[in-house]
């Protein structure tokens, strides 16, 4: 281990003992724009909120390329998986000192890896060929953020022309996964206002549109082991390729009507027209009407060509075993990375954070999610070195020669 490693497993582990939720990442924030400046970056903070966009500029002409972090934390008695705690305790001495709030989802390991990859380059002996943007985004959990910092015009303005991000996942130490035209579903929200004050009318249309979902969500964390396994098993990703999740809650509006709250987890995110239709039809059916307060969230797609290219480039550079082929999607999260692929190519990869032989289960949003902190420098080196080769690929290729001063 290095001594880089070490300094970013404290890193880590000083964010996972102040999580903050989203919109309130002021630490968290200070603390890689002080990491950042220390290793000569320049860093504008305040972006879309505690956002902190930092600019490696390389010693020759060439690309500029982005890697995106996430910074916040969440709210833990609510924003879990329904999966019985495990009892065992792996953060002692770090554990979160704030009531209620956790990073278990990983955006600790997340933003130290974005800080490590940053500095690795910045102070390594080989030359960076072009620009590098490091983008720290803050409220992903709502998924506010990425849209908030892409408002401002500062990522824009930089124009990279590709952009990566890693997301942990219970994939073993060591390993990482590519998933090339897959990702994480849309969302959608959806309000079915019912006539009356007759409760079991909503029941029935909340049963009936449960019935919608094809997946249920993990019970255990051997569940979703077993289900995160599968995008990687190819003869069960094959009948995994379309998938429904369906959350609802029912409340009363301020005439005494009931009302259900639905969220769609949508994939492929064409399938949402339909779902949309259907929805509208058993509402209808009992005299009740739909809303749709907001414009449907967009599904995370992992181009295929740049999330290819990386995965054989990663296969080199740590072997073919340690990296995996995910050919299904996620069903249960959903992801604004998504507004950033939106806006440049790229790809989100799957960091393996579990240790089976410890319990570490490396599942985000359980309840008693933890992760090997070795999975920080593994993460570091592949990152480091896959900015590096599509920076080496596009100076080649003559793709965005002279952007480092764009």
């Amino acid at each position: 281990m290095t001594h880089l490693d070490d300094e970013l497993i404290e890193l880590r582990r000083e964010i996972h003992r102040h999580p903050e939720l989203a919109g309130e990442e002021r630490k968290t924030a200070g603390l890689v724009a002080d990491q950042l400046r220390a290793a000569g970056l320049e860093v504008t903070t305040g972006v879309g909120g505690h956002g902190v966009v930092a600019v490696l500029d390389g010693s020759a002409d060439g690309p500029t390329l982005a890697y995106r972090a996430d910074m916040d934390a969440v709210d833990a008695r609510t924003n879990v998986l329904p999966i019985q705690r495990s009892g065992r305790v792996f953060d002692e001495g770090f554990a979160s000192r704030v009531p209620g709030v956790e990073h278990l989802c990983g955006h600790d390991l997340h933003t130290a890896i974005g800080v490590g990859v940053a500095r690795a380059l910045a102070q390594g002996s080989e030359p960076v060929r072009g620009r590098l943007v490091f983008v720290f985004q803050p409220a992903e959990e709502p998924l506010q953020g990425a849209r908030a910092m892409l408002e401002t015009g500062v990522v824009q303005r930089l124009a990279p022309r590709e952009i990566y991000a890693v997301h942990c996942s219970p994939f073993p130490a060591g390993t990482i996964a590519v998933s090339p035209g897959y990702g994480l579903p849309g969302l959608d929200h959806v309000r079915i206002v019912l006539p009356g004050g007759d409760d079991s009318v909503a029941a029935a249309v909340t049963a009936e549109v449960a019935g919608l979902s094809t997946v249920e969500f993990p019970r255990s964390i051997e569940d979703y082991h077993a289900r995160f396994h599968a995008l990687v098993a190819p003869e069960i990703a094959a009948t995994i390729q379309e998938s429904v999740s369906v959350a609802h809650w029912s409340e009363h509006t301020s005439d005494g009507h009931p009302a259900v709250n639905v969220l769609l987890r949508v994939w492929p995110q064409e399938r949402l027209p339909e779902l949309r239709a259907r929805i509208k039809q058993l509402a209808a059916a009992a005299g009740g009407r739909v809303e749709f307060p907001v414009d449907p969230f967009p599904a995370m797609v992992n181009p295929a060509e740049p999330s290819t290219a990386a995965g054989q480039y990663l296969s080199t550079l740590l072997g073919p075993d340690s990296v995996l082929w995910a050919r299904a999607s996620w069903p249960f999260n959903c992801e604004d990375f998504a507004l950033f692929l939106n806006e440049a190519p790229g790809a989100m990869f799957y960091l393996g954070v579990a240790d089976a032989e410890s319990g570490m289960n490396g599942a985000p949003h359980a309840p008693d999610f933890a992760a090997d902190e070795r999975a920080i420098g593994h993460g570091v080196r592949a990152m480091a070195g896959l900015l590096t080769d599509r920076l080496a690929a596009r100076s080649t290729l003559g793709d965005g020669l002279g952007s480092r001063t764009a």
